[in-house]
């Protein structure tokens, strides 16, 4: 066994190999396991031939940590993956607290591109100011929670990045979302969506807060609410730098 053991937890971005950082690349090259949810570990398998690949379901984290660490001290390299970003809604957090059981491994978090860029990036410019992002999944946070963080961020004219915006159990949330914004935001404030950023099938589309409310999500879909300043440029999404103009 290496006197040195580490775990590079590593964020692979939206989805394409293209949007994978340098340093996420290098160190899947340098692995020799590659630990992820299914979804995310089919998404790099073809890059990286001759690694050996381990996965599990969703909602099977803390088994996928262990898996890591355990493979870890039999002296493999192992890289643990993420979509988008390993510390924005990753891995990274629940690596540190498992990785407590294991004081002999050492982590390294290697960031990656998350949603909210690589979807800003089609959409045009949406988040050149302030903004904030707000997972509308209440698997592992309250209801009730996201409704006071909508409400806050609504009122403070954030611009606003919704992840996990619907599901099947959950496919009014965007609607509950959008009244909670409504609130606070107009209807004709500036939004978009981008659905499988990255991926096959990348769509996107710039509306109304109003025709967000009627709009068809998946989990795929990341959802981008302007700000009062946000503009529909030439069919691109823009948030100005200040308000300069108020």
């Amino acid at each position: 066994m290496n006197n040195e053991i580490k775990i590079y937890v590593v964020g692979i971005g939206p989805g394409a190999y293209e949007e994978m950082t340098g340093a996420a690349i290098s160190a899947l090259e340098n692995s020799d396991v590659i630990v992820g949810y299914t979804v995310y570990v089919d998404l790099v398998k073809e890059h990286f031939p001759g690694k050996a690949f381990l996965t599990t379901p969703m909602r099977k984290e803390v088994d996928r940590c262990v898996l890591a660490f355990e493979e870890a001290k039999k002296g493999q390299i192992v890289s643990m993956i993420c979509s988008g970003d390993a510390g924005v809604y990753g891995m990274a957090g629940l690596m540190y607290e498992v990785g407590e059981k294991y004081p002999e491994v050492e982590l390294e978090i290697v960031p990656g591109v998350t949603a909210a860029l690589g979807g800003a990036a089609v959409l045009g410019a949406p988040l050149i100011h302030d903004f904030c992002l707000i997972s509308l999944s209440d698997l592992l946070t309250p209801w009730e929670k996201i409704e006071k963080r909508l409400l806050g961020a609504s009122q403070a004219d954030f611009v606003i990045c919704l992840y996990n915006p619907s599901s099947r159990k959950r496919h009014d949330y965007l609607q509950k979302a959008c009244d909670l914004m409504l609130q606070y935001k107009s209807p004709d404030t500036v939004c978009g969506t981008v659905a499988n950023i990255a991926r096959e099938g990348e769509t996107s589309q710039i509306m109304t807060l109003k025709e967000l409310r009627d709009a068809k999500v998946d989990m795929f879909t990341t959802v981008f609410v302007g700000n009062s300043q946000t503009k529909n440029i030439n069919g691109k999404m823009v948030t100005p730098r200040g308000y300069r103009d108020v």
